[in-house]
C-alpha cells in the first residue's frame, strides 16, 4: 500500500467532470479519512466509486501534501472494513508539487454488505447515509443467496417423471440451433437437466420445474401467469381473464398470445411503398423482453406470488411478485447499471434461447425501442412488494372506441386464418357446439391448438361466445355464434 499508480491528467479531468454524485466523492484532504471511508464503504455496497482527495467541494483540484506517512493511514483504515476490501490508490499531480490521491473501489461485489468500523453505509445520490437495518439484514441473505438460493435448492418428492421431456428436449434443440449448446445431446433427459444445471447430485432442483415441470405444477402456485383485459383505466369490470399455471417458456408464449389478442395493430399508407405498413401497439421485442425480465427476476420464494399482465384502455402493466435484487433500483434501470441476477441456471437457460443477454442493457433497450416508436419509455416502480413496469399506451387505438377496436381484431383472424375460420364458424350454426365438435368438423389433432389458435381469437373477436359465460372452463361448456359471426358466416356462404 505504501506505493500507488500514477494518475493522468487527463483520466483526473474525466473524473472532475463527473462532479459528486452516486459514484464520486470529492475531500478536500486526507484529514477528512473517517467520512471517505464511509463513503467508501457506501460505494462497495453499491456500484463502486472513487473518492478524490485534495478536491475542492467546487471540483478545484489544489492537491494536498502526500508522502508514505499519507499512504500508511489510508491502508490502516482499511483495515476497518469488513469483509477485507481491496482499494486501488493512484496519484495525480497538482499545483505547486502538491498531489491529488484518488481511492476506488468496485461495487456489486458477492462480500457485500459491508461495513466501516462496524457500520454498514449505503450512497444516495451524493449523499452517504448509514443503511438502514432492514436494509441490512436483507443485504446480508442476498449474501447468502449466492450460494444458496430458492432456485439451487432440490425440489422435494420431484422425480423425472415430473419433468415435461417433450418440452425440455424442444428448449434444448432450439439453444442447439442458436449454436448455444455445443456437443451431443444424447436422448436421455437426465443428461439434459445435468448439462443445464438442473440437477445436483441427481436431485432435480427447483429451476428444472420452474422451466421444465409437468406433474408437480399444483405445488409451484408461483409458477403462474395471471392476465386480464380491463375496460376502461380501473379493474371495475373484466373484458376478459385467464391464469395459467406452466413452466416458463409457455407462460412466455401465453403471455404473447394474449397481447396479441388485445393489442390493436395500427397502420397507415407509406406511398413509397404503395401498401399499408402495420405496427404494433407495443414494440414486440420490448413487450417480450418486459415478460422475460419478470420471468426470471421474480421472486419464486414467494409461493403465493405470480406474475400478473394487465391491459387497461390507457396502458399496460407487468407485475413480478418480488422486489427488485439487492442493488437495483427503479431509477437505476434506465441508466447504465449492473446485470444483478436474482435466478442465475434460469437466466442462463433463458439466455441460451437467445431471449437474455447479461450485460445489463435489457431495460435501456426497452427504452430505446419505445422512443423509436414513438412512444414513451415504460417506467419501473417498487409497488407493496411488487416490480411493476408499465407502458403508457392508447390500447384502443388512436379514436377508437371497444366496439371498432373488436372489428379491427376479427378482420386481422379472417385475414390469417380465412378457410378455417369459415370451417369453424359453419360447424357452430345453427346450433352451439362443444370444443371437441367444432375441432372434429376442422380435422385438427391438437386441441392446445385449437383452442389456442381458433376458439380464443373468434371469442375476442365477437364471432363466438359461450352459452355458459361465467364458468369458462365447464365441462358443459359450448359456443354458438354471435350477430356478428352470422353476418361474416352469411356474406361467406354467398
Amino acid at each position: 500500500m505504501s506505493r500507488a499508480m500514477t494518475l493522468t491528467a487527463k483520466e483526473l479531468s474525466a473524473l472532475l467532470a463527473q462532479s459528486e454524485g452516486e459514484s464520486i466523492e470529492f475531500k478536500r484532504s486526507t484529514g477528512e479519512m473517517k467520512e471517505a471511508m464511509q463513503t467508501l464503504c457506501a460505494f462497495l455496497n453499491g456500484i463502486g466509486g472513487t473518492v478524490l482527495f485534495g478536491i475542492r467541494p467546487d471540483g478545484t483540484a489544489e492537491g494536498q501534501d502526500v508522502t508514505d506517512k499519507t499512504l500508511r493511514e489510508i491502508a490502516q483504515a482499511t483495515e476497518r472494513f469488513e469483509p477485507a476490501v481491496h482499494l486501488s490508490i493512484r496519484r495525480a499531480k497538482a499545483e505547486a508539487g502538491r498531489e491529488v490521491v484518488a481511492v476506488s473501489v468496485e461495487g456489486g461485489l458477492d462480500k457485500r454488505p459491508f461495513t466501516y468500523d462496524g457500520r454498514p453505509y449505503e450512497r444516495v445520490g451524493s449523499t452517504t447515509r448509514r443503511m438502514a437495518q432492514s436494509r441490512y439484514e436483507k443485504t446480508l441473505m442476498d449474501r447468502a443467496h449466492g450460494t444458496r438460493r430458492w432456485e439451487n435448492e432440490p425440489a422435494d418428492r420431484v422425480e423425472l417423471r415430473g419433468i415435461d421431456r417433450d418440452e425440455g428436449f424442444r428448449i434444448v434443440n432450439i439453444t442447439a440451433s442458436l449454436g448455444r449448446l455445443a456437443g451431443p445431446m444424447g436422448s436421455r433427459l437426465a443428461n439434459i437437466l445435468d448439462r443445464l444445471k438442473l440437477r445436483r447430485d441427481g436431485k432435480i432442483l427447483q429451476a428444472a420445474v420452474v422451466l421444465f415441470g409437468k406433474e408437480f405444477m399444483p405445488d409451484y402456485p408461483q409458477c403462474e401467469l395471471r392476465m386480464a383485459r380491463f375496460k376502461g383505466t380501473n379493474k371495475a369490470e373484466f373484458m376478459d381473464q385467464r391464469q395459467v399455471r406452466a413452466p416458463a417458456f409457455k407462460l412466455l408464449e401465453e403471455a404473447e398470445l394474449f397481447c396479441q389478442r388485445h393489442f390493436p395493430m395500427p397502420a397507415k399508407i407509406v406511398p413509397e411503398q404503395l401498401r399499408r405498413v402495420e405496427s404494433p401497439l407495443i414494440p414486440i421485442d420490448a413487450m417480450r423482453e418486459i415478460l422475460v425480465n419478470a420471468l426470471i427476476h421474480r421472486d419464486y420464494s414467494i409461493a403465493g406470488g405470480a406474475i400478473s399482465l394487465a391491459i387497461f384502455d390507457n396502458r399496460v402493466e407487468v407485475w413480478s411478485a418480488g422486489t427488485y435484487p439487492t442493488g437495483i433500483t427503479p431509477d437505476k434501470l434506465s441508466k447504465t447499471h449492473l446485470s444483478v441476477q436474482r435466478n442465475p441456471i434460469i437466466a442462463d437457460v433463458f439466455n441460451r434461447m437467445g431471449l437474455i443477454e447479461k450485460w445489463g442493457r435489457g431495460t435501456n433497450r426497452v427504452i430505446a425501442m419505445c422512443r423509436e416508436a414513438g412512444l414513451s419509455p415504460p417506467t419501473f416502480e417498487e409497488i407493496t412488494g411488487a416490480a411493476v413496469v408499465t407502458f403508457k399506451v392508447n390500447v384502443l387505438g388512436p379514436g377508437r372506441t371497444p366496439g371498432e377496436a373488436a372489428t379491427q381484431v376479427t378482420t386481422q383472424v379472417a385475414v390469417q386464418v380465412t378457410v378455417q375460420v369459415e370451417t369453424v364458424l359453419r360447424a357452430a350454426s345453427p346450433s352451439p357446439k362443444s370444443r371437441e365438435e367444432l375441432q372434429v368438423a376442422t380435422g385438427m389433432r391438437n386441441r392446445e391448438h385449437f383452442r389456442k389458435a381458433y376458439i380464443e381469437p373468434l371469442l375476442a373477436a365477437g364471432w363466438l361466445e359461450r352459452t355458459i359465460p361465467d364458468k369458462p372452463n365447464s365441462r358443459l361448456q359450448k359456443y354458438r355464434l354471435t350477430a356478428a359471426g352470422k353476418r361474416v358466416a352469411e356474406r361467406r356462404s354467398r
